[in-house]
């Protein structure tokens, strides 16, 4: 069964969703591919979040670098294996869709990674914010470009606060 909550956090409310104690979505306001609210199941602003809720806490404050909750990722085996990729990129560092797509043994599928990408449902601990473009430009983020680069800086050090 799907439970949900919003909690503040520096890049505005976040909404998280859980299904049977596993993280299965973190949504932003305005997030492309955000699934509809009648899809995120009931409002719980208790237990199963508490710890998620505690990790993002940390990381915001520049305290937490890795994520360890159970998360619940539901999509195709290719985006499954996409989102395992990005799970692998250090904090601080970025990393080109080609290279995911090298990656994952298939040259050729930068675009399909950039699609998978895309609809990464748990976003941030999952941290898709971390792939650019080929020449390290900013390209398409769900949460929005300006999220990204605030992310990206916070992350670098190059922002003191998220």
């Amino acid at each position: 069964m799907k439970h949900h909550t919003v909690i503040d956090s520096p890049y505005g409310p976040l909404t998280l969703v859980a299904d049977d104690g596993a993280l299965c979505g973190l949504y932003m306001v305005g997030q492309r591919h955000r699934p509809p609210e009648e899809s995120f199941g009931v409002r719980d602003d208790g237990a199963p979040f508490d710890e998620v809720t505690r990790q993002l806490a940390a990381y915001f404050e520049g305290e937490l670098k890795e994520f360890d909750l159970p998360l619940r990722l539901n999509g195709t085996l290719f985006q499954r294996g996409v989102w395992e990729q990005l799970g692998q990129i250090p904090y601080g560092e970025t990393r080109s869709y080609g290279e995911l797509a090298q990656a994952l043994g298939n040259l050729g599928a930068s675009r399909a990674v950039g699609l998978a990408n895309g609809k990464n449902p748990i976003g941030i601990i999952v941290p898709c914010h971390r792939v650019v473009g080929a020449n390290g430009s900013l390209t398409g983020y769900g949460g929005g470009l300006e999220r990204k680069q605030r992310l990206l800086d916070f992350e670098s050090g190059a922002a003191l606060f998220p």
